[in-house]
């Protein structure tokens, strides 16, 4: 059969083959950086044990031993307190830190990370970094110098065939393995000698701590303790050594010497320095007080709960392979709901399974509420191109939507990320179900998380910490903050199909007739998007 296809799809594969030809030329031609050795031998690590040494270890200790096979969690709403957490935790470290993130941004506080955690190796912690390859813009070699040190070492997650790409180079490389690149680790989590875990879905980078100069995000980690910690290193030595774990010997002969690291040590304490005397740091260190942090006594929301991640092999099967995915076990949640479901994903592309699962859920009694961002607060278009294909139908199956506006010019309050920055965008991922399950992760309600790329959360039975995840939506969809969804005609009883916008204007409520704050050039853009069969990369 194949012999009697070749003359007709030869000409095809002829028009493939030098495609294929001229990626390889445009690689070759961009490239001045290290090639990938995927034979480079790498160690298997493993988590060490918990501390048992250290005044956070012991009250740690303390607390959990009031709480046995429980977990403790405090929810990090607020980004600058999510920030200076990060870093006690990471200054009272005294054997080990291990760091799984998507993107781990050079600037502000990627580079206050950065400094503390070469401190904290400079004092014997062993830190481990695995960074999602596709974001690694390490244009000034700040991962290379800190992989020098004999107490850190870094590895990056599905990389690139070169260690510093182009831009041309990069777009060269998806032309040809396309399949593979496209499925990135989106997984946060950040494990302090083994006792204490923030997971959610913040990123490293100014605009997930409330630091940008633009746009910053409305986000949700959580600081947990007790027995899912053991989870979560167990679930980052699965990806550590992993496959498509690579250290960074694996790019030829393009490594840092111990002058780099020493001059890398010298540049972030001098930016250290002079981040420390910003009205940014200022401001942070006047309000954290009210809040507490890993280091610091508080109250913790006890419960059982459960460390979920995907498998690694998720990015290389070609199959919905549910053994490898976490979506089955977080929709079991939603599917057992019986009174109320409250979701929070900035990026909300459910598709037809997901639309008859939700409208599903809600036509069998269950309040069902979606928050998500707004045309003119998303950072992403395209996805939100992939939303708007379904609002209506989630609408009329009952589920209630929420749009967050970009609340320009917002300041400081409680439970939010709004900051001096000129807008804001929801990035929490979150669902609250019966006012007792919870989940904060990095999963978003979209194909890409279903289906591409690799997530990670906790499922959590605790009432007090869904009361509080509760109180984050109810503030998030005021109307202050977000326009609410229908249907024209809904307040009559004969919806027409079009969508309204309800919000507020100067303290007034108002009826829209279309996406509200967003430019007539947003709009075509979206409206272009839409037409384009894009919603599985989504």
């Amino acid at each position: 059969m194949r012999t009697d296809l070749a003359p007709r799809f030869g000409a095809l594969r002829r028009t493939r083959d030098f495609a294929l030809a001229c990626a390889f030329a445009l690689v070759a031609a961009s490239c001045s950086t290290s090639p990938l050795r995927t034979d480079v031998p790498k160690e298997h690590t493993q988590a060490l044990p918990p501390a048992t040494d250290t005044a956070s270890a012991r009250y740690v200790q303390s607390e959990a031993k009031q709480h046995p096979d429980l977990s403790g969690f405090r929810l990090l709403t607020r980004s600058t307190n999510a920030l200076m957490s990060r870093i006690a935790m990471i200054d009272h470290a005294a054997h080990s830190v291990d760091l799984q993130y998507y993107i781990f941004e050079n600037d502000d506080t990627g580079r206050l990370v950065a400094q503390r955690l070469l401190a904290a190796a400079d004092r014997g912690v062993r830190v481990r970094l695995l960074l999602d390859d596709l974001g690694l813009g390490d244009k000034d070699r700040v991962f290379d110098a800190l992989d020098a040190h004999p107490q850190i070492e870094v590895r990056r997650f599905n990389p690139f065939r070169t260690s510093h790409p182009s831009l041309p180079s990069k777009i060269a490389q998806f032309l040809i393995e396309g399949q593979r690149l496209n499925r990135r680790m989106h997984n946060k989590s950040f494990i302090v000698d083994n006792v204490a875990a923030i997971v959610g879905g913040r990123n490293i980078g100014d605009a997930y701590f409330d630091a940008a100069a633009d746009t910053n995000f409305r986000d949700m980690d959580v600081i947990a303790i007790g027995t899912v910690v053991a989870a979560a290193s167990k679930a980052f030595d699965n990806y550590w050594n992993s496959d498509a774990a690579f250290p960074a010997a694996a790019f030829g002969d393009r490594h840092a010497t111990d002058a780099n690291l020493d001059q890398l040590r010298a540049d972030l304490k001098q930016h250290a320095r002079a981040f420390a005397e910003s009205d940014y740091v200022q401001s942070t260190m006047e309000e954290l007080p009210n809040g507490p942090t890993a280091d610091r006594r508080g109250e913790w929301f006890w419960g059982p709960a459960e460390l979920v991640a995907d498998e690694p092999e998720k990015i290389s099967t070609k199959d919905d392979e549910p053994l490898f995915r976490i979506g089955p076990k977080v929709k079991a949640i939603i599917d057992g709901a019986q009174s109320q479901v409250l979701l929070v994903t900035p990026y909300f592309v459910p598709g037809d399974s997901g639309v008859a699962f939700l409208t599903g859920v809600a036509g069998r009694g269950v309040d069902v509420e979606a928050l998500t961002n707004s045309l003119a607060a998303t950072d992403e278009t395209a996805a939100f191109a992939g939303y708007s294909h379904y609002r209506g139908d989630l609408l009329k199956g009952g589920v209630k939507l929420f749009e967050l506006r970009p609340a320009k010019g917002s300041t400081p309050a409680a439970a939010t990320a709004y900051g001096t920055s000129s807008g804001v965008a929801l990035h929490a991922k979150a669902i609250v179900v019966d006012s007792r399950f919870s989940f904060v992760g990095s999963m978003n309600m979209d194909q890409r998380s279903k289906l591409l790329n690799t997530e990670m959360g906790v499922i959590v039975d605790c009432p007090a910490l869904a009361q509080a995840i509760a109180e984050y939506f109810r503030n998030a969809v005021a109307p202050g903050s977000a326009a609410r969804l229908q249907l024209a005609g809904s307040e009559n009883g004969h919806p027409s199909g079009d969508i309204q916008w309800v919000t507020e204007q100067d303290g007034k409520q108002v009826v829209l007739d279309s996406d509200p704050d967003a430019t007539a050039a947003r709009k075509l853009e979206v409206s272009v998007l839409k037409l384009l069969p894009i919603d599985g990369l989504l």
